[in-house]
């Protein structure tokens, strides 16, 4: 059963299964920050059972998925986040400003993450915006639909969901063209 008293369930729900939907072969997930025992209980909905979580990026292995729990990193922490990532399809999410209150802050945000992914596209739900990085997996175009159909009990997530966060107003797209990655 959905628990509809978790006030961040849409975050959690969000943060991981966009990223965990849209990787075709996961083996190793990385969680950088301090999460919740709710966040920890949507990563067990998938079958990546092999998932770090840790502090900081201060570990010394490759994974196909990195969510970074905590603000933007730096570009310091960028070169940590490109030691841990896979290199040839790995995805990695991050918190970010919230989009519609500073374009130019996040566009500042998507060009410091973006400078090493092939795709780097901005999500908004609710307050929060989030940044999808890849190495290979669009987020929109490559949804695994046996995985994203399949969630059981997600309060906010769905494959519509996942397709309808990365549509933003006219203004804002106009803004990020040419810097988001899509």
């Amino acid at each position: 059963m959905a628990n509809s008293d978790n006030k961040n369930y849409s975050y959690d729900e969000m943060m991981v299964h966009v990223p965990l939907c849209s990787h075709k072969d996961i083996n190793k997930v990385l969680v950088v920050g301090e999460v919740s025992e709710d966040f920890k209980a949507e990563l067990a909905k998938h079958e990546c059972k092999d998932i770090t979580y840790s502090d900081e990026l201060n570990v010394d292995e490759k994974f196909d998925i990195i969510l970074y729990n905590k603000e933007v990193p730096s570009e310091l922490e960028m070169a940590n986040v490109e030691r841990c990532i896979e290199p040839k399809k790995g995805i990695f999410v991050t918190k970010a400003s919230f989009i519609h209150k500073d374009v130019e802050v996040s566009k500042a945000e998507l060009n410091t993450i973006g400078k090493n992914f092939w795709i780097c596209m901005p999500y908004t739900f609710g307050h929060n915006t989030l940044v999808f990085a890849s190495k290979k997996y669009h987020p929109q175009a490559e949804i695994v639909l046996q995985v994203s159909d399949l969630l059981e009990g997600c309060n906010y997530y769905s494959t519509e969901m996942q397709n309808s966060v990365f549509v933003h107003p006219a203004n804002i797209t106009k803004s990020i063209t040419g810097i988001a990655k899509r």
